[in-house]
């Protein structure tokens, strides 16, 4: 895997963090983006002082402009990009009947619209390698849905179905796409925005999961890290739960 870029984005700490400090380990460059290039300094320095390259970029990833730019500049440092990890997102608790086309579309222009922008602008890169990787991270509230989170759980269904869609679309051209959705991941903004939100006891949310211990950032960063690898090469079009077992299929 040396010698490869990967752009992973919402990537200044989290899941997005984890996936960068562990696609660096196997000697991937890592463009490192979040809203603003300053956010990620600290995983920047963390994939640098273990040898690894990354560099820092900002963008609003449902703006084509700014991705165009980040995108350029991380080309610019190490060379074509032939991986990209969407993570960048928002989430929301809005009860269904006071939802507003407003907020619908900004959910939807960050977790649709905004994965779509990033992989566009990448696919270039990929179809002239003829290779490539696109893993997409979603969420487990995709696969039950979720009370109070129409638009961010109808948002990463979205992408569960986009996953499907490009795997088909992009598979002739030797570039894989599949979907992890995290399930009480502890750690990340969204989790801790969702304790916050419903106050669920740790006790009793481990009384939901097999595997009895709530999930860590590294535990979708080593699933991303498997589809981002030559290994997973006969693995596309497919949703990998990573969620303790909160999730079956």
């Amino acid at each position: 895997m040396a010698n490869k870029v990967a752009l992973v984005t919402g990537a200044a700490a989290g899941i997005g963090a984890a996936c960068s400090k562990r696609l660096a380990r196997d000697g991937i460059a890592i463009g490192v983006l979040d809203l603003d290039a300053e956010r990620c300094a600290d995983t920047v320095a963390a994939i640098k002082a273990a040898g690894g390259e990354a560099i820092a970029l900002g963008a609003d990833i449902s703006k084509r402009d700014q991705v165009k730019a980040a995108v350029q500049q991380l080309r610019d440092a190490f060379g074509p990009i032939t991986i990209v990890v969407n993570n960048a997102g928002v989430t929301d608790f809005t009860p269904f009947e006071e939802v507003t086309e407003e907020r619908w579309e900004f959910v939807y222009r960050i977790n649709v619209l905004g994965q779509m922008i990033v992989t566009q602008e990448v696919l270039s890169d990929m179809k002239k390698a003829g290779w490539g990787r696109v893993v997409m991270i979603s969420s487990s509230s995709a696969q039950t849905g979720a009370v109070n989170m129409a638009i961010y759980s109808s948002s990463k269904g979205a992408i569960v179905t986009l996953t499907r869609t490009l795997a088909q679309e992009l598979g002739p051209l030797g570039i894989t796409v599949n979907n992890i959705p995290p399930g009480s991941v502890m750690g990340t903004i969204m989790s801790e925005a969702s304790r916050d939100k419903f106050q669920i006891p740790s006790e009793v949310l481990l009384q939901t999961l097999p595997v009895r211990r709530m999930g860590e950032p590294n535990d979708i960063a080593n699933a991303c890290a498997w589809l981002c690898h030559e290994d997973s090469g006969y693995v596309t079009g497919q949703t990998i739960g990573v969620n303790g077992g909160r999730v079956v299929s």
